[in-house]
């Protein structure tokens, strides 16, 4: 509804239909999405009761019924720690109720209650009228001291001078939550940083308002010193310019927030009563509101001294300045403390999101899925234990290694928020739209899915939990599954374009069960395949702790599943010093090849990574700057999907922490099944793709160069097309022919190391045939 104030009253009654009429007589208006809820809209106030007969701290009770035997159950649920007074209407129409006045009076006493006896129903609705009516102004009469002054203000404009109303929008907030895309949740709040100048409350706030905004959530910060440029440019830094500071902010963060955006307010805001009086001017209108101090040192703050402040303030060149020569009142209780001298810019934007998400959770303003960048989905020691006790007596049902795969994808939190393999609506949301619904926009194109057989089906459709195994092994517990039809035609249109089965990932679909299996999984371990190569096989989890022990203030992320020729490496290095020009001193590289299922011809992980170990460890050059690489295996099968997939590879990559990501030609392409002289997807729209996705604006794409070599310089070098005749494109085919020969490539092409990996490879495939 409108930014007007509401006034909240609960009642606890033995016999709701009878006050709601009762309600309703006044002109209260009873909720169709909850029988129980009466809203009533005066001209400058809206008023909401609430009735059950259970609230633990209830305005008013309403005893209707028996009095004798409806009164102890309804004191019954009453905090016996409660201050609070507690209006007591009682409607006594018959002798017969007989009372017992003496223990009436104890509970009178126990429970601090104000005493009404009726005997009629009309002198009942009155009474309870009455006493609404007072509790509304014994509200108003607690406002601080500058509400009271507005109150007052609109009041005598309104009653006196006749010439000012407040105009009720028509909008609800629902429909102003549609509009915005929000899917009728509004999403409407502000967040309040307080704190000395140079705590770190902008560079926090900034961060907040980037992070929402990647969610496909509006937001918008209001910084303290932009707003004393323009709105409150008239104002000083006397005491009473800064009461009227926060009070025009606050006004105006309101009315932010009324209009469905989530307002980040930094504001040093000294003065405790200031802040309290923004919070209740926000709670009046049910906007919620969440104060977070900025508590760094005073020490450090000084010590910082971005802006050069601290200095003159010592030297007396400003008078007035908070924390020197003026005081700052720090929050008593508020809601989130953060100390910019101990934690990360992203910790105290993951706390802020996890207090948002805890506190606004019942008005579904935030999901809690917002906050977990990574959501693994392992059993702990205890559920464990268990699971492996009831085994014998589960329904169980045996998976592929490609399901594995996913089961594996899905327990490290690749796919977070997903907490499963999908399940119908999930499903249909990646393949319609390439996003999960969330309570934010989680892009998602690939789906997850867990096929099985008609027969399967049939034997589980009753089983509220089925054991997953590979080779007889249990895996995973898939909890309250859900079938449904696994439309193979449909599925790989959307994903791939294409339903040839010349296609070797729509291949393994067409020959997949006919139904799908969605339902929440809990993975009993982690996953190990004992090939020698778990070690590089790091969940985003540990691959964000590794890049904090090295302190990584960028990650830039390279997928590859091909081996590392020297054109590679000269794009990494040239991304590296791109970033370091950009300001950052320790940008870190994540080579990240991809470990699931691939096609026949291309080359075997085991080979891939042998080959990538030694171009890192043994480059004379060290062209990689093997102290600043991190080489790792993602788990992905692989679809071969083209720019459809490459923003699964592009989404997963930002669990661990990388906000930059290499694409390159045709990512995830592969020839066209139906002719094979053809790509299958145009070579440039995977990078194009990727720059528009839904749901990756925290990713920044770099774009993959075009290298080759240049048999001047004898070196792999980016393609200048004015000296098109010094470059050699050495394709893949030709590599593959050159490595077979057991003959050498062209000096400078690839690290020798490398390369003596790769063509032993591709001898051992000659000496096998």
């Amino acid at each position: 509804m409108s930014s007007i104030p509401v006034f909240h009253c609960r009642i606890n009654t033995d016999d709701a239909v009878f006050v709601g009429k009762i309600l309703q007589k006044e002109h209260f208006i009873q909720q169709p999405s909850s029988s129980s809820t009466f809203i009533k809209l005066n001209l400058n106030q809206k008023l909401q009761i609430d009735l059950s007969h259970s609230f633990p701290s209830p305005s008013i009770i309403c005893c209707c019924t028996n009095v004798s035997t409806s009164l102890p159950e309804l004191l019954s649920f009453l905090d016996q720690h409660s201050s609070s007074v507690i209006n007591l209407i009682l409607l006594i129409q018959s002798s017969s109720d007989c009372i017992e006045w003496n223990s009436l009076m104890n509970l009178i006493s126990t429970h601090n209650l104000s005493l009404h006896i009726i005997h009629n129903e009309d002198h009942f609705g009155d009474k309870l009228s009455e006493t609404i009516d007072h509790l509304i102004k014994q509200n108003q009469t607690t406002r601080s001291v500058i509400n009271d002054k507005q109150e007052t203000i609109l009041a005598r404009n309104l009653s006196n001078e006749n010439n000012i109303f407040y105009s009720v929008s028509k909008i609800t907030r629902e429909r102003r939550a549609i509009a915005l895309g929000q899917r009728g949740a509004f999403r409407g709040s502000t967040v309040w940083l307080t704190g000395l100048s140079g705590a770190g409350k902008s560079s926090i706030a900034f961060a907040l308002e980037e992070y929402i905004v990647s969610k496909g959530l509006p937001a918008y910060c209001l910084d303290g010193d932009n707003i004393r440029c323009g709105l409150n440019k008239n104002l000083s830094f006397s005491n009473e310019d800064r009461v009227e500071n926060i009070r025009r902010i606050a006004e105006v963060a309101k009315l932010f927030a009324d209009a469905g955006l989530m307002c980040i307010v930094s504001f040093i805001s000294p003065f405790e009563e200031d802040r309290e009086c923004a919070r209740k001017l926000h709670e009046n209108s049910d906007i919620p509101f969440i104060e977070v101090f900025v508590s760094t040192p005073l020490a450090v703050c000084e010590a910082r001294d971005v802006k050069g402040l601290y200095e003159k303030a010592r030297k007396g060149l400003i008078k007035g300045f908070t924390g020197i020569d003026a005081p700052y009142q720090s929050p008593s209780n508020p809601d989130v403390a953060i100390d910019t001298s101990v934690l990360s810019l992203d910790r105290s934007v993951e706390l802020i999101i996890g207090k948002l998400a805890e506190r606004l959770s019942v008005k579904e303003v935030l999901s809690s899925t917002l906050i977990m960048a990574v959501h693994e989905l392992f059993m702990n020691e205890h559920t464990r234990a268990k699971a492996l006790e009831d085994f014998p007596n589960l329904d169980k049902l045996n998976i592929t290694e490609l399901d594995l795969q996913w089961a594996q994808v899905l327990s490290e939190g690749w796919a977070t928020p997903l907490t499963g393999f999908m399940r119908e609506k999930e499903y249909l949301q990646c393949l319609h739209f390439g996003c999960l619904m969330k309570g934010h926009i989680e892009n998602q194109t690939i789906p997850i899915v867990l096929p099985c057989s008609t027969e399967d089906k049939e034997r589980l459709k009753s089983s509220s939990t089925i054991a997953l195994c590979y080779n007889k092994k249990l895996v995973a517990l898939l909890k309250t599954p859900e079938f449904y039809q696994h439309r193979k035609e449909e599925r790989c249109a959307r994903v791939f374009g294409t339903t040839n089965i010349g296609h070797p990932y729509i291949k393994m679909i067409f020959e997949s069960g006919d139904w799908l299996i969605g339902g929440d999984l809990e993975v009993l371990e982690r996953i190990q395949w004992n090939d020698g190569l778990d070690q590089f096989r790091l969940t985003p989890q540990e691959l964000r702790q590794r890049f904090r022990d090295i302190k990584a203030d960028a990650v830039f992320a390279f997928q590859l599943r091909n081996p590392i020729h020297n054109g590679h490496s000269l794009l990494m290095q040239t991304t590296r010093q791109l970033l370091v020009d950009r300001g950052f001193k320790n940008p870190v590289l994540l080579l990240h090849p991809l470990g699931g299922w691939t096609k026949e011809d291309d080359v075997p992980l085991p080979v891939r990574m042998a080959q990538h170990q030694a171009f890192l460890n043994e480059d004379e050059n060290d062209r990689l700057d093997r102290s600043r690489t991190v080489l790792a295996i993602f788990p992905s099968p692989m679809s071969y999907a083209g720019p459809t997939e490459v923003q699964w590879h592009a989404k997963a990559r930002m669990c661990t922490g990388a906000t930059f990501y290499i694409v390159g030609r045709d990512p995830a392409g592969l020839p066209n099944p139906a002719d094979k002289s053809k790509d299958l997807y145009d070579p440039t729209h995977g990078s194009q793709v990727l720059t528009m996705a839904p749901g990756l604006n925290q990713l920044q794409i770099l774009p993959f160069k075009v290298a080759a070599y240049n048999r001047v310089l004898k070196e792999m070098a980016f393609y200048d097309p004015q000296k098109h005749d010094d470059f050699d494109f050495i394709s893949g085919t030709r590599m593959r022919k050159i490595a077979r020969s057991g003959e050498q490539p062209p000096e400078g092409f690839m690290v020798p190391a490398g390369w003596k990996v790769l063509s032993e490879y591709y001898q051992s495939l000659g000496s096998q045939s």
